[in-house]
């Protein structure tokens, strides 16, 4: 079993005997822990020193790499591994999905197996190549995989023109690890480029710092004889994706929003991925409507009002002469979670509203923040135009109470 977070599979990962909280993300092709506190001691072993980089403009960041590590998922056990291990959590991953995550796996969990992933039921069974006899499918399209660097590539085709009809073929990268449906990068040749209507918007965090984009929407991707109509596509300058582009024939990733919507089989060891439809094909694609980038900001007590008992004199003997109902009300303080804004988006319906980074929400159309979830509050900003949004937020010692209306901007 996982769970589905944000469209990112969650999976339980044992390193060294110590239970973690991974995501399975086929983008990455080391495995790397990034939120490691006393408490999850793993013991690591043959430590060295190294830089790292991925996504974003910054710098390389410096890590841990320690050999000779034992995974286990489930049954599943692999020997002698490396992890690296970044001290510094440059993700602040478990903030933005709301629970803990220690790391990323891909590669070494699926280079030896074939792998199911159904997105309904949450569940992955884990096939030995060797002995796994894969079923007649009719209603199936199973696509040859290219490997570059251990990371997975398919060939789609897709409409970018709002006007023209001109279909481009692309080779994307097929990556669980990356929430929206689809990132494409820009060329010089501006064969793939923003279209007119679009917005600046962050996309997440990347091993080398804050990844932005232009959110957009095309007019289809087609997946074989699968056609996913209108997706929300965020297409990234060459700065960000500096070492993506590293392979030449990369045109950008499908993610998480788009693979959510079939059964998959993920097959590395015979290079191919077979995708099966679910119902949720033909669901729209929404997006942050809000302008609004909100993180878990750990916990705070909450002093709750509990009524305990009542007293009712009517109808029997009461020691209250007046038969009045006498309440016993008590209060309990809990720990509840507490949610801050990370970032506003320039523009949007939230920034001209007056929000500000580090603002903590305190309310959301008259509910107290603390008794949503974070995945609950993104779900919001992405319900439908023109819905009116009403929070009120703590700003350093002052409360104040603020209000807009999310706005469809592609």
């Amino acid at each position: 079993s996982f769970k589905l977070i944000n469209n990112l599979i969650v999976i339980p990962l044992e390193i060294n005997g110590h239970k973690l909280s991974f995501i399975m993300d086929t983008g990455v092709n080391k495995t790397i822990l990034f939120n490691l506190t006393e408490n999850d001691s793993i013991g690591l072993n043959n430590v060295k020193k190294v830089f790292i980089r991925g996504l974003g403009d910054g710098e390389p960041i410096e890590a841990l790499l320690s050999n000779g590590n034992n995974f286990r998922v489930k049954n599943i056990l692999s020997a002698n591994q490396d992890l690296y291990v970044i001290l510094n959590d440059a993700f602040s991953l478990s903030a933005k999905m709301g629970i803990t995550i220690h790391g990323i796996i891909g590669y070494d969990l699926l280079k030896d197996v074939v792998v199911k992933v159904n997105y309904n039921t949450k569940k992955i069974v884990f096939y030995k190549p060797k002995t796994y006899k894969e079923s007649k499918c009719r209603k199936c399209e199973t696509f040859p995989l290219q490997f570059y660097r251990n990371k997975p590539y398919i060939n789609v085709e897709a409409r970018i023109d709002t006007i023209s009809n001109i279909k481009t073929p692309m080779k994307l990268l097929i990556d669980t690890g990356g929430s929206d449906a689809m990132w494409l990068f820009e060329d010089t040749k501006e064969i793939i480029k923003t279209p007119i209507k679009h917005f600046k918007d962050i996309l997440g965090e990347g091993l080398s710092g804050t990844i932005y984009g232009n959110r957009s929407r095309i007019p289809y991707v087609a997946l074989g004889k699968f056609l996913i109509k209108e997706p929300t596509v965020s297409f990234l300058d060459a700065a960000t994706t500096f070492n993506a582009r590293k392979f030449k024939g990369r045109n950008g990733s499908i993610g998480g929003n788009i693979l959510k919507r079939f059964k998959i089989w993920i097959d590395y060891p015979n290079k191919k991925i077979t995708l099966k439809k679910n119902a949720s094909l033909k669901d729209g694609f929404y997006y942050n409507m809000s302008g609004l980038h909100i993180i878990y900001d750990g916990q705070e007590l909450v002093k709750e009002r509990a009524v305990n008992s009542a007293n009712i004199g009517y109808g029997r003997k009461s020691t209250n002469k007046n038969n009045v109902i006498s309440f016993v009300t008590t209060y309990h303080y809990k720990f509840k979670p507490k949610y801050k804004i990370d970032g506003v988006v320039e523009g949007s319906p939230a920034y001209k509203a007056g929000f500000l980074k580090d603002d903590i929400i305190k309310s959301i159309n008259g509910k107290q923040a603390y008794k949503y979830t974070l995945e609950k509050i993104m779900t919001l900003f992405q319900t439908k135009p023109n819905k009116k949004i009403k929070m009120s937020v703590r700003r350093g010692i002052t409360d104040l109470k603020l209000e807009f209306r999310l706005e469809k901007r592609i």
